[in-house]
Order: C-alpha cells, then structure tokens, then sequence
C-alpha cells in the first residue's frame, strides 16, 4: 500500500497545487433515510462533541457507530451530537454546512474529502485549524505514507485533516443470481460491448441492465465519470483535469455518448430513488448491474449477501487497471466549541483499531500502512490488490478533482442530458464550466 500511495501524490497533489487558488464529501458517497443513523442531541450535563457527515445508508451507519463506540470507549464522559445529513457524496450536507460556516456555527468536525475540495472550501477559506500536533503525537507520519499525508498538507505546512479511508469509484456490481438465471456470465472483465450486448438480452426479458438511483444527481454521474475513464483512457482523464485537455475532444463526445447508451438500459424509476435503494432494487432482481464506489459493497454485507453467490464485481467497462480514489477524512473546526473533545476524536479514529472495525463495515480501506489486511473481506482484498497494482485517480465526483464549480457545473450538465441526450450540448458545457473554474491552461 505504501508504493501505491506514493502515486497518489502524481495524481492528485499536481492537481491539488494547480486548482488551489481556486479550489476532494461522497463516496465518499452516500444516501439512505432522512434519520441519522445515531442522534444523541439533548443536552444532559455531559460534554458533548458535535460530528458533522452525510453517511446515514444502514451500512454507514453501522461503520459510523464502530467509531462512535471507539470514542466512548475512550471519552465515555462526552456526548456525540450525530448531525447527519443525508444525501449521496454530500449533495445535501454541502449547502447546510456552507451555511453554517459563513453563520460561524461550525460543528467541531466534519466529513471532507482530501485534496481539492478540502483545500478550496475549507483550508483556503479559513474555516480549518491544524492538526499537525496530532500526526506527531500519535505517529500517524510514521505509518500513513507521504503522499496520502501531502493530500491534507496545505502550502503553509501544516495538516488540516485526519485520514480515516480509500473508496474505489470505479466499480460495477452485479447480481449474479439473476445473471445466471438468464445464462449469462461475467468474466474478470468486462468490455463496453459485452455490457450491451448483455443489456439487450436483459431487455428481451423486460429487466433493466442498469440500476441507477439518481434522486440525487451525483449518482449518474458517478456514471458518466466511470464511463469517460473507460472510454478515454486513464491519460486523457488526467488531462481533462490538469487543464492539458479540453472537454470538447472527440474521445469526450464518444464517453457521453457511450454514457447515454448506458442510462437508455436504466431502471425507470431512477429518479426516485437514493443509490442505496438502488443496491436494494438490483439485489430484489428489478435490475443487473450498478455503477457505483464501493460502499455498495457495505451495502451488500449489510443485507447479508454473499460475494460471488448473490453477487459479483468487475471493474466498470473499460477501466481495468484504474483505481478512482474516493478519499475521507474528518476535520477540526477553528474555534471549535468543544476543542479537545474534538482533537480526541480524531485521535481515536485515526487509530488502528477503530480504522481497522470502521473500514471492515465501510466496504473501504485504510491509509495506515500497519493494517492487517487480512481482516478485509473477499471484495477489499480485491480493492486492496488494485490499488497496489493500479492506476490511482482522483474523482470530480466526490470533489478530488476539480473545483466545487466544476463538479456543480458537471452535476447540471449531466442532468440536461439525461433529458434532451444531447452529447455536443453538454461537452459545451463542460468547456465552459472547466473555464470558468480557472481549470484550463
């Protein structure tokens, strides 16, 4: 993991550097109900720490709560006031906790993830106090390895974020059951071809290819962006994003195309549905396949399926080799009202143990090169095995990759599209969002 790491630095701080003047919450991503998973909000005497994030699906909730016992375990005297947004990759939380910083109501932590959006919206703009003492008294730089700790380090030196886990973007999930049940197999990989040609022979039997649940936009687009790896190519992706390539190229007209005869083999009900409801959806048999970061797979364990029984996994077509990095961490507030009840719960989940219980639930991996990765499930050991061996990216996504503006611009682009299908109309837009974003050279 430590050589693999290093490569993120090549990826993702050249961006970093570039879009810092201007300028990755989803993965991380997630949805689910509108209750936090664990809300402990009444004041009773005790000290309290208030946790800011939007993982509040059945899964993230279950790995939240393995942090939150980890915490108690430790500071038993402190209340956990769980402010729990829900909405994939941040789509709600974002604006709520804006606005709470511009009101300097900041909660004492939150969710963000590392690169550019956490340099952009809360380093640069000064709602961040460092953490650099706590790398240094819990020997966090002796087992997280540079280049995932120059993803939190700011121009000035100082770290800004506790690291806590490494999602994979660019997975397709798929329910084996159902696939076998119509003859059809998957290999170790899948070609955009193979895909629709299994969409057809889905479709003569009236079942979706493609479970999407885009009630929050984000979810499609995580689509669109898997595809546009797949279709241009590891190198072209890093230039779109390093501002050496342009998102009128012919390649990028080609991937939101291949994007749109994607999302044609969706599920009809793809907009009234969060992308958890969408795993329950493939899983129930109402569709094949899901296009989605790993904590689909803290779904899948959460409803007690069986990896290569009930379902499988395969790179998404044409991204064999890529690792998009969906990267969290949490963050200490300037200010904050409750300091050292904070600064003590990024002590405890950047440990081992908590990191190790939390990334087990999660479906992600940790930073910490001392984790025994022995302990993952089949599925992590395979993420483990790519992002050793792969080519790490980062995600506009969940907001490693480009500027806030950007990835808003390209969430508003993605839904025209899914409308009007219209492939030149919406590299235009992103052109010109790229632009506006101080992205192109």
């Amino acid at each position: 993991m430590l050589k693999s790491l290093r490569r993120i630095a090549l990826v993702i701080l050249p961006l970093v550097l570039v879009l810092a003047a201007c300028n990755g919450a989803n993965e991380n991503g997630a949805n689910g109900s509108d209750q936090p998973s664990q809300v402990n909000n009444q004041s009773n005497g005790k000290q309290q720490i208030e946790v800011f994030h939007f993982w509040t699906s059945g899964s993230e909730a279950d790995a939240m709560n393995m942090f939150y016992n980890a915490y108690h375990n430790v500071r038993p005297d402190v209340e956990i006031v769980n402010s729990a947004i829900a909405g994939g990759s941040g789509s709600n939380s974002q604006g709520v906790l804006q606005t709470r910083l511009a009101g300097n109501d900041a909660p004492d932590t939150w969710l963000s993830h590392p690169g550019v959006e956490l340099m952009e919206q809360y380093v640069e703009g000064g709602f961040l106090q460092p953490v650099t003492d706590i790398y240094e008294q819990e020997g966090w730089l002796e087992v997280i390895p540079e280049d995932a700790i120059k993803m939190v380090r700011h121009s000035d030196g100082e770290l800004y974020a506790a690291w806590v886990g490494i999602h994979r973007g660019n997975t397709l999930f798929y329910n084996k059951k159902l696939l076998d049940k119509h003859n059809i197999q998957v290999g170790s990989s899948l070609s955009f071809d193979e895909f629709f040609a299994i969409a057809e022979k889905l479709k003569s039997a009236n079942i979706p290819a493609l479970c999407v649940g885009d009630k929050e936009i984000w979810a499609s687009v995580q689509v669109f962006e898997n595809t546009l790896l797949g279709v241009a190519g590891s190198k072209m992706y890093e230039a779109l994003f390093n501002g050496t390539a342009s998102f009128d190229d012919p390649k990028v007209i080609e991937a939101i195309e291949t994007y749109g005869k994607m999302i044609s083999y969706q599920n009809a009900d793809h907009s009234s549905l969060s992308w958890d409801q969408a795993v329950k959806k493939m899983m129930e048999g109402g569709c094949a396949f899901n296009s989605m970061g790993d904590w689909v797979f803290g779904e899948l364990n959460k409803m007690q399926y069986k990896p290569n029984v009930d379902y499988g996994w395969v790179s998404h077509p044409g991204t064999d080799g890529s690792f998009i990095i969906v990267a969290d961490s949490f963050t200490l507030a300037k200010g904050a009202k409750n300091e050292q009840n904070a600064k003590d719960w990024l002590k405890t989940i950047g440990s081992k143990e908590a990191q190790e219980a939390f990334n087990r639930v999660k479906g992600s991996i940790s930073p910490r090169t001392d984790i025994d990765s022995r302990k993952f499930s089949e599925y992590q050991q395979w993420s483990i095995k790519t992002f050793k061996e792969g080519k790490l990216l980062p995600t506009a996504t969940e907001g490693s990759a480009a500027p806030a503006a950007f990835q808003q611009a390209m969430y508003d682009a993605a839904a025209v599209f899914i409308v009007n299908n219209d492939a030149k109309m919406m590299s235009r837009a992103l052109v010109n969002a790229a632009k506006d974003a101080g992205m192109t050279k």
